[in-house]
């Protein structure tokens, strides 16, 4: 895990944002339902989805993630490991579980969101949050993580690629009234994520929000990275989001984007 060398504090845990997240009436809708891996849980939750995914609590890069899915006979394993995919099968739920526990890492367990796709790939959308030390959370721009077609994550680490935002509505056919809307709303929504998670954890300056729509075209908020989100990959294709990052990344004292 990054160890930061700047003065941005940041909340641990993706069980604990999706708690805060579910606590406040305005961001309740938006969190899929999510619990600490258990074999309680994770028995409740197979029953009510077809498809899981089970993540550490804490972890990066896309690395450690699993995609369960059940099938006529069994459940259906995908795991992501470096640059790759490993798939497994599974009679049953508890050797799936037990599975599991022989990894010995805190996990949670998340409802699987069918992702909207662009040229029948999934995406996501990173909305990069910043406040000057004394300043209002700022929405400064977007990267989106279009991912590979044959893995179970978005994760430009896992073979994703990664657009500006503009180029993803461009590629859904939204004409330029829909496409600044669309910024202004999600622009809107991650400073209003921002504003609640901050009311819980003082010194914060930074968080990367991975929003994504559905099939039905419902939003969701995946996760929150708030241990140094990353945003160089802008720097050759949207310098003005770039530029304006960085900006306000140094009124903080982070550097090394």
């Amino acid at each position: 895990m990054f160890r930061k060398r700047y003065n941005s504090r940041a909340i641990w845990g993706k069980l604990n944002v999706c708690r805060y997240l579910k606590s406040d009436k305005r961001t309740r809708a938006f969190v899929p339902q999510t619990a600490r891996l258990t074999e309680a849980s994770l028995k409740r939750m197979a029953a009510a989805h077809r498809s899981l995914y089970i993540k550490p609590d804490i972890g990066s890069l896309g690395i450690g993630i699993h995609k369960m899915t059940r099938t006529g006979d069994g459940y259906v394993l995908r795991s992501t490991r470096r640059r790759s995919v490993r798939k497994r099968t599974f009679a049953n739920l508890m050797k799936l579980y037990r599975h599991l526990q022989s990894k010995r890492q805190k996990r949670i367990v998340q409802r699987a969101i069918p992702l909207d796709t662009v040229e029948a790939r999934p995406y996501d959308i990173r909305a990069m949050v910043q406040r000057r030390p004394g300043g209002p959370w700022t929405c400064t721009g977007f990267l989106v993580k279009v991912g590979a077609a044959d893995r179970i994550v978005t994760n430009y680490y896992q073979g994703g690629q990664i657009w500006p935002i503009r180029k993803l509505l461009k590629r859904k056919r939204l004409p330029e009234s829909a496409i600044k809307s669309k910024i202004r709303d999600l622009s809107r929504l991650s400073e209003k994520v921002s504003r609640i998670l901050a009311a819980k954890r003082s010194g914060m300056y930074e968080m990367g929000i991975d929003w994504a729509f559905d099939k039905n075209g419902k939003l969701w908020i995946l996760e929150v990275n708030s241990n140094h989100p990353q945003f160089h990959p802008l720097r050759k294709l949207d310098r003005t989001a770039y530029n304006r990052m960085r900006s306000f990344a140094r009124s903080y004292g982070r550097y090394d984007a």
